[in-house]
């Protein structure tokens, strides 16, 4: 028997080995996950000490909060990296301090521990994290919570993760609550929004930046998104002018400085509808309703170079995100007291010229069109013969609320204390906001700001093209564009131009112009129409245009750029 025993066990002694090994193993295995247990338990013990200072707070004791001058709300212990940590959050910021164990003789660290913290204004959006296997959607293993938050460097902001680790579904539900409730008390940042994209900017990206960069962004921030992207010009205008704009918290336009404009000029005339404001007379235009946000994806961007300082799609997404707000001044250009458009820029004369040779060359690529546009109506420069007249204006802010009398506004009609300038002119620019952009990395208005109630008028008189060329390459350089005789700068409140060829014109250089040689010979339109560049878009006007300034009228999503303090522009024509 006990043979037949010894032979029994003999071929079985490597299997027996074998589950040895395995056992012990799983010994070692339970016994770490009875240590995890009694860490866990370690915690959720801290966790129902934290409890109680949810509802209502106790005063901090432990000295933690004090700099903020608010009590704890909640209190606990997460891993963050490799450490466990002692995380405190109040009702403005959340603090973590790193776990040090004690001395070997029973003496604490020397060293004071090192205090990390974010302000909970910089904070969008809080998520549990879970660990799931490929293809899963839901469920999984529970790790901790994420709270991301909007970090600026340099002119970019960027978004960064802070990962709490911990275990306990309990903790992990109070921490998430109680931030969930205060990210929602920021009533500036917007819930939901309409968004349209344009499909055709510069080289058809629109689409594609705001799938890959903006609206994973807004997705976390738990922002709803109506997004429509356009087939047409004029679509955007169409849709803002009958949908329901309660039910958005903020308009996006995705595309370049014409998209832009489109979209902003659909939310002012949408105010001036809803408020009754008679657009064929000369008015005072309300706010809009609703802030824009910008996100480029243009050949210049402009606007957005204006508002945010620089051009990118990841810094204005959290710039709208987190609910910065920049009021800005609107022009509205209008023909025989009509409201054709409101604006940011207007631009008469080579500028326009240019824009128009560019429609034409609809057989050239868009990246090419404008450099074979502008290099043709350089080469065929010549002057615009025009009566210029404009109100300066001191920069001040100015008050354009319903309590302004019609006198007062008459004195930007024909009793208004103008003054004129009549002669040719290679280019006029009128702008409400710098305009910014890699062209014109200083602005090509860099002495005006975006809200300071008044329009930037650059009048570029009659030159040798060489001397023009080097007026517009300073654009792009750090010295001065400005400091031509030819050129006149000024800070205005309304321009009125009229072309040589409108009726009311008085002709009393006829005799100098037939004097003068073909390249001063000024350009008389034959059409009774000229072209007039309004923020990058085309259009054919007859006669005279009447622009005004209207002080904080649309608000944008971002922040004030202050970029001509720094170097003050010293010209003698201002």
């Amino acid at each position: 028997m006990s043979e037949a025993m010894r032979e029994s066990e003999q071929p079985a002694c490597p299997r027996a080995q074998e589950n040895n090994s395995k056992k012990k193993k799983k010994k070692r295995k339970t016994r770490q996950q009875k240590q995890s247990q009694h860490q866990q338990q370690q915690q959720v013990g801290v966790e129902e000490g934290a409890r109680s200072s949810v509802d209502p707070p106790q005063p901090d004791r432990t000295g933690t909060g004090t700099e903020t001058g608010t009590d704890p709300l909640l209190r606990g212990i997460f891993q963050i990296g490799k450490k466990s940590h002692d995380v405190v959050l109040t009702a403005s910021r959340i603090t973590w301090t790193p776990i040090e164990p004690d001395h070997p003789t029973g003496q604490s660290s020397v060293k004071k521990p090192q205090e990390d913290s974010v302000e909970l204004k910089d904070v969008f959006a809080v998520k549990v994290k879970r660990r799931r296997s490929v293809g899963q959607t839901s469920g999984g293993t529970l790790l901790g919570i994420t709270l991301f938050t909007c970090r600026p460097k340099g002119a970019k902001l960027k978004d960064h993760a802070v990962h709490l680790n911990n275990l306990s579904a309990d903790h992990c539900e109070i921490w998430f609550k109680q931030l969930k409730e205060i990210l929602n008390g920021f009533q500036s940042r917007p819930k939901s929004l309409k968004v349209f994209i344009n499909p055709c900017s510069h080289k058809k990206e629109a689409n594609q930046i705001y799938e890959d960069q903006v609206a994973p962004l807004f997705k976390l921030a738990d922002i709803k998104t109506d997004v429509t992207i356009t087939e047409r010009k004029g679509h955007a205008l169409s849709i803002l002018k009958d949908c329901r704009l309660d039910e958005y918290d903020g308009v996006v336009c995705v595309g370049g400085d014409g998209s832009v404009a489109e979209v902003a000029h659909g939310l002012l005339l949408r105010a001036q509808m809803d408020a009754g404001r008679d657009t064929d007379s000369i008015f005072m235009p309300v706010q809009a309703a609703l802030p824009l946000g910008v996100i480029p994806a243009g050949s210049t961007d402009a606007v957005a170079c204006s508002v945010h300082g620089i051009r990118h799609p990841v810094t204005a997404a959290l710039h709208i995100i987190m609910g910065h707000r920049q009021a800005v001044d609107v022009c509205s250009v209008s023909s025989m007291g009509r409201l054709l458009r409101f604006c940011f820029s207007v631009m008469f004369g080579f500028g326009s010229r240019t824009l128009a040779a560019a429609e034409k060359l609809t057989w050239i690529p868009n990246t090419q069109r404008r450099e074979v546009a502008f290099i043709t109506t350089l080469t065929n420069l010549k002057p615009e013969e025009c009566e210029l007249s404009f109100i300066p204006s001191s920069g001040g802010v100015v008050d354009q609320s319903d309590s302004e009398s019609e006198s007062e506004l008459s004195d930007v009609g024909e009793g208004g204390p103008w003054q004129r300038r009549r002669g040719l002119f290679l280019n006029i620019s009128i702008m409400s906001i710098p305009c910014l952009c890699s062209i014109a990395p200083r602005g090509l208005a860099p002495f005006t700001r975006l809200n300071n109630s008044s329009m930037a008028l650059v009048a570029v008189g009659n030159a040798s093209r060489s001397e023009f060329i080097k007026h517009l390459k300073r654009y792009s350089s750090t010295n001065n564009q400005f400091s031509f005789s030819f050129v006149e700068t000024q800070c205005v409140y309304a321009v009125r131009l009229r072309p040589r060829s409108h009726s009311g014109w008085t002709d009393e250089t006829s005799e100098e112009n037939e004097e003068s040689d073909s390249k001063n010979t000024p350009i008389i339109s034959s059409e009774g129409t000229h072209p007039w560049n309004i923020d990058g878009e085309l259009l054919e006007v007859p006669g005279e245009l009447l622009i005004r300034v209207h002080s904080r009228i649309l608000t944008l999503f971002g922040a004030d750029v202050e970029e001509a303090e720094e170097r003050p522009i010293k010209c003698s024509c201002i």
